[in-house]
């Protein structure tokens, strides 16, 4: 099918994709709220078909591309889910070479495509990225998102940060890693991000949610790891925890940088489905890149 943007799609559909894919409305009911919505002429599947990521379309990078190294990693979450796999990317450059560490956290469908796609951009940067998948415990990510969002609900969300929490540590210490551990999450993996900035004070020296839902706000005190959050103006959902969430890291004086992108969707970043702009995603991917530069070199 045809790439389609945004701007294509009648909002309530977006509203009701947005619902479906963070498991709020079932397929069924995806499927009823499209049925009253004429976009284009497009009956309801095939709007769930144009509005289901096509990963195809999210490769910027490809796996062996002759300037970075990709390769399976595995390493030990004790107190989450046990052995945890994932991608882990690196700049092909000389042995014994060292780089700021950027740990790469996934929506809430496991290490699909995209995400993969993202560590070896952080690679390409001159990081060495490692993105893991949360869903290892229970096969790992099963090749389509919405069985990936059926399993990653059935892991309990405490033993999930336990495994992202235990990356951040192996990072750390990693051979290839210079000790400056830094992290960009994405949606479910954005609000990852803000709770260990809450959990690893002295491990994280940068934090980048992007659309992710905030910390507790008696927990802000704890935070000592410089954020640059990232918001789309039109998902009114994570944003309406925003204001109190500024406001409290501006009464602890944390360091913060925040921008809201105008008009754009939640998942504007995401090029795999039709909520991405370019704009956005270009401009705040190199805000991102710039932050890990200051902080992590």
């Amino acid at each position: 099918m045809e790439r389609k943007r945004a701007s294509d799609f009648d909002p309530r559909a977006l509203v009701a994709y947005d619902d479906f894919a963070h498991g709020r409305i079932s397929r069924r009911e995806f499927s009823q709220r499209l049925a009253g919505i004429a976009v284009a002429g497009l009956s309801a599947e095939a709007l769930i078909e144009a509005l289901t990521p096509n990963y195809a379309w999210a490769q910027q990078i490809a796996a062996d591309d002759p300037r970075i190294v990709q390769q399976s990693f595995e390493y030990q979450s004790e107190k989450g889910g046990g052995a945890i796999r994932g991608l882990l990317a690196h700049p092909k450059g000389a042995e014994g070479q060292r780089y700021g560490a950027v740990l790469v956290i996934h929506e809430n469908r496991g290490l699909n495509p995209y995400i993969a796609d993202v560590a070896r951009r952080l690679a390409v940067a001159g990081f060495l990225a490692l993105a893991p998948d949360a869903l290892s415990p229970l096969g790992g990510y099963p090749g389509n998102d919405d069985e990936g969002r059926t399993l990653q609900a059935k892991r309990k969300p405490e033993e999930m940060l336990e495994d992202f929490q235990a990356a951040a540590l192996v990072l750390a210490k990693h051979a290839q890693s210079n000790g400056k551990v830094g992290a960009v999450g994405f949606c479910y993996g954005g609000g990852v991000v803000n709770q260990l900035a809450v959990r690893l004070p002295g491990i994280l020296k940068a934090g980048v949610p992007y659309y992710g839902r905030q910390a507790a706000l008696e927990d802000v005190p704890k935070i000592q790891t410089p954020l640059l959050l990232q918001y789309a103006e039109l998902d009114t959902r994570i944003n309406e925890g925003w204001p109190a969430y500024e406001a409290a890291l501006k009464m602890h004086s944390k360091e913060y940088q925040a921008h809201m992108y105008p008009g754009v969707n939640h998942g504007f970043h995401n090029d795999s489905t039709p909520r991405y702009d370019e704009s956005a995603a270009k401009l705040s991917w190199d805000r991102t890149l710039e932050f890990f530069r200051k902080h992590l070199s």
